[in-house]
């Protein structure tokens, strides 16, 4: 039913789409958009909590830069999320989430102690999404998912070469 190109492609797929949704609802939750604070899986509730809580993250940064930190990690939350969305260059998208990540990982353990990364899995995200970007690169070079999506509905393709080939053996 499926062949390795196919479970590829949905690999691939699934994981951009974890990934930017996860962004997404971080940056969403900060707005508000997943209710008030207090509400059942709902971490901050707005802007103003979320300022705090990077403030308690980058504790070495002056009280001046910290709502600039705040506002540059959600610009940068909601544009990797488009990128890992629209597929274009997916493995430079996929190696900037990796980053995002990592440094978020790393604010957070310096911040917290190790196991607040690891419960949220952000080293396992920041993992991942390095993967992802290895693997856009190894599969499809530059041109990231936008190939790697075109050619995972061609499967024939693959088959008329290989036959190809044998045929000219």
């Amino acid at each position: 039913m499926f062949n390795q190109s196919h479970l590829g492609w949905l690999a691939v797929w699934l994981l951009r789409l974890a990934l930017a949704f996860s962004f997404l609802s971080a940056v969403a939750d900060r707005l508000g958009l997943w209710g008030q604070f207090g509400v059942t899986g709902v971490s901050w509730g707005d802007f103003e909590r979320f300022t705090a809580y990077t403030a308690r993250l980058l504790w070495f940064l002056p009280p001046s830069l910290v709502s600039a930190a705040a506002v540059l990690a959600t610009g940068a939350e909601v544009i990797v999320a488009a990128g890992l969305l629209v597929g274009w260059r997916l493995h430079w998208w996929a190696f900037a989430a990796a980053a995002l990540l990592l440094s978020f990982a790393l604010a957070m353990t310096g911040a917290l102690g190790v196991k607040a990364p690891a419960d949220y899995s952000v080293w396992t995200a920041a993992a991942a999404a390095c993967l992802l970007g290895v693997v856009a690169l190894r599969e499809r070079g530059i041109e990231g998912a936008r190939q790697f999506d075109a050619e995972a509905h061609k499967p024939g393709r693959y088959a008329q070469a290989r036959l190809t080939q044998k045929g000219a053996s």
